[in-house]
């Protein structure tokens, strides 16, 4: 169990889950002061991290984890016993056009991080300095880096790394990078894998987020290829209890998968978005001559190496640490929905 009187390190708190994470952590330890080391990116949201500043046991620090002068600052000023990582290049589209930054943040950020954290903590392998000794760092990764299923099976937390995307590739590099500082050093180490998350405050740039909005703007909806495409999906706030679980009770060295038992094409999640703003703005469709918003989806070129399929078995952190996901897909993407709708530009 993780010592609350502590202060903690979390990297890209300022993105979609380390916001909700953030938010949530914040209010449920407020015996812990929460240092959130984000670079303020594209994908950083700065309205909603400006919301943070109301926890008075949170403070952000604008920078890169790749900055090691910084972090060895960081763990030297603030006295950082935990590290919560969730700072990374996520797009995949990015990745393919630009990968050279996935390879410099993912991996050569989380070296940085484990890094100092190590030397921080310990005073040699296998041996941590006085009052460390509950020091953890909890490395939060994907699904994406098993690879692609068929259509059938599960990822476990045993199936075999097969990154098909430069994405997926940097991240595993930096699972392996993780592995490693356990093995090697005897460091506390923990990860988690999630599928696709969703919900309120995401990135424009993702699926969710754009076919909301390609709809509520009566604009095209592109959905790749034949629009088959699985993912499992994991309402943003269950995978925050579920990283919370596993930083205060997960095995150490051990991986935990999180994933929402939630199997849904890309089609079915345009045509299900679609109606509900059906339901809730019917009135605007006669500006577009349209009988339901579904009339907007259209199927573009596939993206390269476009995997086929994910699904998740989270059966371990379910039954070693008692973790369920409390939103279906449906009463997920309604509560999305929703909140979008009432915060559109």
């Amino acid at each position: 169990m993780r010592n609350n009187h502590q202060t903690l390190l979390v990297t890209g708190g300022a993105g979609f889950i380390g916001l909700h994470f953030i938010h949530y952590f914040a209010e449920k330890y407020p015996d812990t002061r929460i240092v959130n080391l984000d670079k303020m990116t594209y994908a950083a949201n700065r309205t909603e991290e400006e919301k943070l500043k109301k926890y008075p046991n949170y403070r952000l620090v604008e920078g890169d984890i790749c900055d090691r002068e910084l972090v060895e600052k960081l763990f030297k000023e603030e006295d950082i016993r935990g590290v919560i990582h969730f700072a990374a290049e996520s797009h995949v589209d990015r990745s393919i056009t630009g990968p050279d930054l996935f390879i410099k943040t993912n991996i050569e950020g989380t070296f940085v991080l484990l890094d100092t954290a190590m030397k921080y903590w310990m005073r040699r392998p296998g041996e941590y300095y006085s009052g460390y000794e509950s020091s953890r760092f909890h490395h939060i990764s994907t699904d994406e880096v098993y690879g692609t299923l068929g259509e059938t099976g599960l990822f476990t937390e045993t199936t075999a790394y097969a990154p098909n995307s430069p994405y997926s590739a940097s991240k595993a590099s930096s699972d392996m990078l993780v592995r490693s500082y356990y093995h090697t050093y005897g460091m506390d180490v923990v990860m988690t894998h999630c599928s696709n998350n969703y919900g309120p405050k995401q990135h424009s740039e993702k699926l969710i987020p754009t076919i909301i909005r390609k709809a509520v703007h009566l604009e095209q909806i592109p959905i790749y290829g034949d629009g088959k495409n699985v993912r499992d999906w994991l309402y943003v706030d269950d995978h925050c209890r579920g990283i919370d679980l596993v930083y205060r009770k997960g095995r150490a060295g051990e991986s935990y998968n999180i994933g929402g038992n939630n199997e849904r094409t890309n089609v079915y999640i345009a045509k299900k978005i679609c109606e509900l703003l059906d339901e809730r703005r019917p009135h605007q469709l006669k500006h577009k001559h349209i009988t339901s918003h579904k009339d907007l989806i259209t199927f573009v070129d596939d993206r390269p190496g476009h995997d086929r399929r994910y699904a998740i078995d989270a059966n371990k952190i379910k039954t070693e640490l008692d973790w369920q996901p409390e939103e279906n897909f449906e009463s997920g993407i309604k509560k999305t929905v929703e909140w979008y709708l009432r915060h559109e530009e």
